[in-house]
This record gives structure tokens, C-alpha cells and sequence, in this order.
């Protein structure tokens, strides 16, 4: 009997999701404009993002192993609950005079909060579905946090005109409660791990556990790592660089083109997650070397159209539909690389492997950003 793809607990899981991501979003967007007007400087609230990325490379193989010791439901709703309470608090106390304290710290949080959420979320799928429905489930996971990208910034946006910073964040605090409240009712199976000795014992036993099947029992999952490590250093590296350096430097045309070219890869993302749900059945692990491929083809002609002496508006047409084409490239091989490792790993590891995946990805983009931007200048 084939398996339903929307069962109840998945429903609930992207409705969750749904919810979760968009707090995210106008919550971020709403603090950046309003440090960006305290400060004048958007540099500023890059800076504080990216240190306060630190905890979750950190303690994302920390949240793997309580994804994989703790019943994922519960952890759920306990982190999206303290998501709201953390960012209900920083509302009350947040004032002009002590702004930037409170939403660095504030970040900091959420930052350890989502090195424990974002691991036990890619556990729960496999536990949900099962065969080719694992990657259609990814594809879908994928399509909402797209679609709450290209909507949310841009409803944020306009709240936080008419509103002000307080109001959006009131907002995102409903957003993450009502996150909890889907989560309350999803069913998953738990059984108790037996530990022996401390909690550092059971850290260390738990970690090379993990390593060691990657390592020895399933090295295909490496192997997979890796290649996805390649893949976003190249990608990511050469989009958010290339990209505005690109439209705005080489072609020098406005603001409204470069976000005309960010609204379109969140499309292509899209399409690229929706061909991944329909192909689940077609992609084998032998193919991923023609999508691996068609990621270097799809920038060519990105490349050659800058040796010509065409006209700016093609060069930027044709520049725009190279990096779609590579984006929606990039959608199909993640939602299958991570499928595939989920489909490989068994449940008591899955939490973990998840988060080597997460923290694997979070250390290869800034670093793909400095050497293309080094390669740009």
C-alpha cells in the first residue's frame, strides 16, 4: 500500500514550519531596518548576524544528539515556545538607548535555539515517511521555506512601515506560539535511549558512534557531505557576490534590477524544489553528476555574454537566467542529497547526521563568500 505524502503529522509539520519561518523572516528583516536607521550603518547588524551564527555551528552536533536522545516532539514545541518568550521579552525591554544590546543578545539566542531545532526538524521527516516520499516531503519543506522567503520580507516590510519595530515583533512572537501550538498535536514514536555514565560520556560515545558509521559504515554519506559542501561553496560563493556585484558594479543598474534578480532565483528555487518532487522517483545517486554538471553549464554562458560587447540590459537578462538555471540546479541536488542521507541512516543516528549536514553547510557559505569575493575584487 503506498504511503499518503500529507499525512496528518507532515500537515502539521509544514503548517508549523510555515508559521516558524515567516516569524523568522519579518522579525530579522524589521530588526535590520531598524538598526540600519539607529545606526546608519547596515554593516552593523551584518556583523552582529554573523557572530551570532557561531553558537548554531557549535552546537548543532549537540542538538543532533538530543534530536536523537529526546522525543523530537517535545522538542519541538519547547524551543519554538521559548523562540516566542525570548522574543516577547527582548519587545518589553527593548528601548532606543539599550537597542543594540538587546537584539544582539536576542540573536545569540535564537541562534542556540535553532542549533537545537533545525536538526530535530530534518529528523522528524524520515520518521514521518517513508521511500520516495522522503524527498517529495523535503521538496515541499523546501517550496514553504522559499515561499516565506519571497512573501515575508516583503509583508514585513510593509508592517514595519506602518507599524514600527514592536508591533512586528509582537507579530513574530504569535507566529512562533501558534508554531507550538501545530507541534502539540503531531505523533511520533519515542522510545527511551538507555546512557551509561555522564552527560559528557554520552556526548562522546554519541559523537563517534555517529563518525564512525559515516566514516566506515556508510561512506556514501561523506561522500554526499562533501559534495554538498562543494556545491554551496560554489553556488552560494558566486550568488550572493557575484550576483550584486554584477548587476550593480559591472552593469551599474539600481537597486530595483538586483531585486528583481533575488526575487527571481527565490522563484527558481521554488521550481527547482517542485521538480524535485516530481522527479523523487526518477533521481538515482548515478545522476547526481548531471546535476553536479549542469551547475558549471547553466554559468557559461553567464560568462561568455561578459566578453561581448553586448548591451547591458542582455547581459543582464542572460546573466539572470544562467544563475536561475544553476539555482534551481542547486534545489534539486540539496532536496535529494539530503533525502538520500535521511533514507540511509537509521533513526538513532539521524539527528545527529543531520546536523553534521546543517553545520557542514552554515561553515562552507561564508567561506565560499570571502574567496569569491576575494576572486571578484
Amino acid at each position: 500500500m503506498t504511503q499518503k505524502l500529507f499525512t496528518k503529522n507532515f500537515v502539521l509539520l509544514i503548517l508549523g514550519q510555515l508559521t516558524s519561518l515567516f516569524g523568522n523572516f519579518i522579525l530579522k528583516l524589521a530588526l535590520s531596518m531598524y538598526v540600519l536607521e539607529l545606526t546608519g550603518s547596515a554593516a552593523i547588524f551584518a556583523g552582529i548576524l554573523s557572530i551570532a551564527t557561531i553558537p548554531t555551528i557549535v552546537l548543532s552536533p549537540l542538538g543532533g544528539i538530543l534530536a536523537d536522545r529526546a522525543n523530537r516532539r517535545n522538542i519541538m514545541v519547547a524551543l519554538d515556545g521559548l523562540t516566542g518568550m525570548s522574543v516577547l521579552c527582548a519587545t518589553l525591554l527593548l528601548s532606543e538607548s539599550n537597542a543594540l544590546t538587546v537584539i544582539s543578545v536576542l540573536l545569540v539566542i535564537l541562534s542556540v535555539l535553532g542549533a537545537f531545532e533545525t536538526p530535530t526538524v530534518q529528523a522528524c521527516i524520515p520518521t514521518m515517511l517513508q521511500g520516495d516520499n522522503i524527498m517529495k516531503g523535503n521538496a515541499v519543506v523546501n517550496q514553504v521555506a522559499s515561499l516565506s522567503y519571497l512573501v515575508a520580507p516583503m509583508l514585513g516590510g510593509v508592517l514595519y512601515a506602518v507599524f514600527g519595530l514592536k508591533p512586528v515583533m509582537y507579530a513574530s512572537v504569535v507566529c512562533f506560539f501558534i508554531t507550538a501550538l501545530f507541534e502539540c498535536f503531531i505523533k511520533l514514536s519515542y522510545q527511551r535511549s538507555e546512557s551509561k555514565g555522564g552527560i559528557l560520556s554520552v556526548v562522546k560515545q554519541d559523537f563517534l558512534s555517529s563518525m564512525r558509521y559515516i566514516s566506515k559504515e556508510q561512506t556514501n554519506i561523506a561522500k554526499m557531505l562533501l559534495l554538498t559542501a562543494f556545491s554551496r561553496f560554489f553556488v552560494m560563493g558566486i550568488t550572493i557576490v557575484g550576483l550584486p556585484f554584477f548587476v550593480r558594479t559591472v552593469l551599474g543598474l539600481n537597486a530595483q534590477y538586483y531585486g528583481a534578480a533575488e526575487s527571481s532565483l527565490a522563484i527558481a528555487t521554488i521550481l527547482g524544489s517542485v521538480a524535485a518532487g516530481l522527479l523523487a522517483e526518477k533521481l538515482k545517486i548515478h545522476r547526481l553528476a548531471i546535476l553536479l554538471a549542469s551547475m558549471g553549464v547553466f554559468i557559461i554562458p553567464a560568462g561568455i555574454v561578459f566578453l561581448c560587447s553586448a548591451d547591458s540590459m542582455i547581459k543582464y537578462i542572460i546573466t539572470l537566467v544562467s544563475f536561475c538555471g544553476m539555482q534551481i540546479a542547486i534545489s534539486i541536488f540539496s532536496i535529494f542529497a539530503v533525502s538520500l542521507i535521511q533514507q540511509r541512516t537509521p533513526n538513532h543516528l539521524i539527528g545527529k547526521v543531520m546536523a553534521y549536514t546543517s553545520t557542514v553547510t552554515l561553515c562552507v557559505q561564508p567561506i565560499g563568500q570571502i574567496v569569491y569575493g576575494f576572486l571578484f575584487g
